[in-house]
């Protein structure tokens, strides 16, 4: 009869907002970790531990960040933008070591790190719990596959920094390009976050009333022509004499009746 081996499971450390006994923070948190990550995790070969489940002696500080640099793994909830996460969080980013980000469902991602894929997760919504759970072991398994492949803040920084200080042509014409590209970057993150709140973007009644449908040619007409105003006014000079100024002046101002008009439904 063989005898099995005992297979050791892999510690991975949970950077999350705790909160107080008894506070919804705290049943968040213990519900997310119980019903999202460890089942996830158990299913990768991973031992969930958060900073209040350490008990061994000595100070807590100084135990969470080695396990946040020791660990092989970490979870991080971005959950309510708590400053202790985000200092947890900034020491795994800068050692560039295997990290997964998940967030409540509904919070936007803080800018700074919009750019590392974050899984959304409503825990009262059990497709939204089996979804997060799938995407967590996704992510882990496909970390353990390229670990070279993760980005963070940090890390394009400190990279971008490298390639400038280089002797090299080639490599600090890289940075040149690698900067522009996140930059880039982040302004699509930026118009992703406008369109998840389209009021950002525009009037909520302006919204409104063309997702009610333009109601006649002359309106299609209209708005193609303004917008092609528009467009001349961005890329043209700037008026240089009064009745150059006038002109432009009036432009404007017809263009932001003919706004108000839509958006009073006044055609």
């Amino acid at each position: 009869m063989k005898k099995e081996i005992a297979v050791s499971e892999k510690e991975c450390f949970v950077i999350a907002p705790i909160g107080e006994a008894e506070s919804d923070t705290r049943k968040r948190s213990d519900q997310i970790l119980k019903h999202v990550i460890s089942p996830a995790l158990k299913e990768c070969g991973y031992k969930p531990t958060r900073a209040d489940q350490i008990s061994e002696p000595g100070m807590i500080t100084s135990q969470v960040i080695q396990r946040i640099v020791d660990d092989p793994l970490v979870i991080a909830d971005l959950t309510e933008r708590n400053p202790n996460v985000f200092y947890e969080l900034a020491i795994r980013h800068a050692i560039r070591k295997p990290l997964v980000q998940l967030i409540k469902k509904g919070e936007q991602i803080p800018f700074d790190v919009a750019g590392t894929r974050t899984i959304h997760v409503d825990h009262h919504d059990l497709d939204s719990v089996e979804q997060a759970k799938s995407e967590i072991i996704a992510q882990v398994k496909s970390l353990e596959k390229n670990p070279a492949n993760l980005e963070t803040p940090i890390s394009v920084s400190l990279d971008l920094q490298f390639l400038r200080q280089s002797d090299n042509p080639e490599q600090r014409s890289l940075a040149d390009v690698l900067s522009v590209i996140t930059e880039l970057r982040g302004t699509v993150l930026g118009l992703e976050k406008r369109l998840d709140s389209p009021e950002g973007l525009l009037p909520k009644e302006f919204m409104r009333y063309m997702m009610r449908g333009p109601r006649s040619e002359k309106m299609v007409f209209e708005i193609r022509h303004m917008l092609e105003e528009l467009y001349e006014l961005a890329v043209s000079e700037k008026p240089s004499n009064k009745s150059q100024k006038s002109e432009y002046e009036d432009r404007i101002m017809r263009m932001r009746k003919m706004l108000d008009m839509m958006m009073h439904e006044r055609w």
